[in-house]
């Protein structure tokens, strides 16, 4: 007969903590790694110390963010000691491996199989006589963001070959997700708190490409795999509260459709809001990055969606010092920048990426005139920023509430939110004075602007939503 320690409890289970680094599309990825995880039995540790095995999601894009995830590995182990390396250094697993052998397995970018079997392997899950009959949460996804906003990603990799860029090498080619997995996922994540949607991919305006924008039946009716068909539908879905989520689109590629959806913006049933990689202005800059929709007239289709839209806010990055930029060139940039008048603008100095085209370009720029020309472009685009917020003070906006402060001596409560003109962790953000002790995160309150910086916005609510 059984012992009563056999039968009468449940092992305890494994534990697995979790480090994740780079982008929002490698954020998603370490999501559904523990969620597989979780279905599998195993409970997720917030430290090192509680951990029976720790996983390290690594970035590989840059030299500077490949370091910083050799530096989290050594971190790792040096505290827990048992530790899989997955993301994308994992397709340098010879340098991994050179710097820190006792890594128990190294796999790439969103191979999810590979790590879940790693995790058996390095931490048998614990499966006792009940285990199997307890139903387990697989429709229940791992958050790693706070409740009221999340990630979804719509497709991986990337059909482009930029220069500077190794991405496909990462990744592999672009490889969309059926429309109606995608509007699934949506509508659950909706349902359990979500109120802001940032929808991420390599190229968003490319989704649905590599499957022909193949059909599916989606609440009666058929919806494509395409950008368009992806905006129109998640701008029907609503809060459990009747509300209309926020939806913002990231990596998007300026190609002719992205007009369809400026109108979505318009009428409410998106955030207006593009977050679009233009990366330079200058043509022959271009060229040589082997840029995808370089074309002259962008400043134009700008001009017009924001006449559609007027509260558009469009966010993008710029390369600075690559290969044969010249002065000329770079001024051009900057023209363009004063013309086009975009909202937020983050930049970056040219950095050689291991395997990537633009290494062998002739006439690298010294490191001393990327530094000089990145201060240049930082002081156009932080003024153009302080003019554009200073513009909105007196405005009552939208917010939704990231944070809520503890009171201070006097009793008063402050908040931290975003209007939607903010995505999270990469712009700005609203700093509210005097909120109800009822707020909480994700609430949108309607907030009075009174005053504004270079990159922040600071109020007061007006009304609760």
């Amino acid at each position: 007969m059984a012992s009563q320690n056999s039968l009468g409890q449940i092992p305890e289970q494994k534990r697995v903590g979790m480090v994740s680094l780079g982008c929002p599309k490698a954020l998603v990825d370490s999501e559904r790694i523990l969620t597989r995880l979780r279905a599998d039995g195993y409970a997720m540790s917030p430290d090192y110390a509680g951990a029976d095995v720790v996983l390290v999601n690594t970035c590989g894009f840059l030299d500077s963010a490949k370091e910083e995830s050799l530096e989290a590995i050594g971190e790792a182990i040096a505290e827990n000691g048992r530790v899989i390396v997955t993301g994308c250094m994992g397709e340098e697993a010879e340098v991994i491996r050179a710097r820190f052998p006792q890594v128990l397995a190294i796999t790439g970018a969103h191979q999810y199989e590979d790590v879940v079997e790693a995790v058996h392997e390095a931490a048998p899950p614990s499966q006792g006589p009940f285990v199997d009959l307890v139903p387990q949460p697989t429709d229940q996804m791992v958050k790693l963001t706070p409740r009221h906003y999340s990630y979804l990603k719509i497709s991986e990799g990337c059909n482009h070959s930029c220069a500077f860029c190794i991405i496909p090498q990462l990744r592999g080619k672009l490889a969309s997700r059926r429309i109606d997995a995608v509007l699934r996922e949506a509508e659950k994540l909706v349902a359990a708190g979500t109120r802001e949607l940032l929808v991420i991919s390599q190229d968003t305006s490319a989704y649905g490409v590599d499957t022909r924008h193949e059909e599916r039946m989606w609440k009666g009716h058929p919806v494509r795999a395409h950008m368009t068909d992806l905006a129109r539908e998640l701008g029907q879905l609503r809060t459990p509260d009747g509300a209309t989520p926020w939806v913002r689109l990231h990596y998007v590629y300026p190609y002719p459709h992205v007009d369809a959806v400026i109108p979505l913006m318009a009428e409410g049933l998106l955030t207006p809001y593009l977050d679009i990689p233009f990366q330079h202005a200058s043509p022959k800059v271009l060229k040589a990055m082997k840029r995808p929709a370089n074309e002259a007239r962008v400043l134009e289709r700008i001009r017009n969606w924001r006449a559609i839209a007027p509260d558009l806010t469009i966010r993008s990055s710029f390369v600075v010092g690559f290969p044969g930029e010249t002065e000329e060139d770079f001024q051009y940039l900057l023209d363009w920048l004063e013309e086009a008048q975009l909202d937020r603008v983050g930049a970056f100095r040219f950095e050689p990426v291991e395997g990537a085209a633009a290494n062998l370009l002739p006439d690298p720029v010294p490191e001393a005139v990327k530094e000089e020309r990145y201060a240049r472009i930082m002081e156009v685009t932080e003024r153009i920023s302080a003019a554009k917020l200073a513009a909105k003070v007196g405005r009552v906006l939208p917010v939704i509430i990231d944070e809520v402060g503890e009171p201070d001596e006097d009793g008063d409560v402050g908040a931290t939110g975003r209007s939607q003109a903010d995505a999270p962790e990469i712009d700005g953000a609203v700093y509210l004075r005097d909120v109800p002790a009822t707020l909480a995160p994700g609430d949108v309150v309607e907030v009075e602007v009174e005053d504004a910086d270079a990159h922040d916005l600071f109020g007061v609510i007006a009304a609760l939503k």
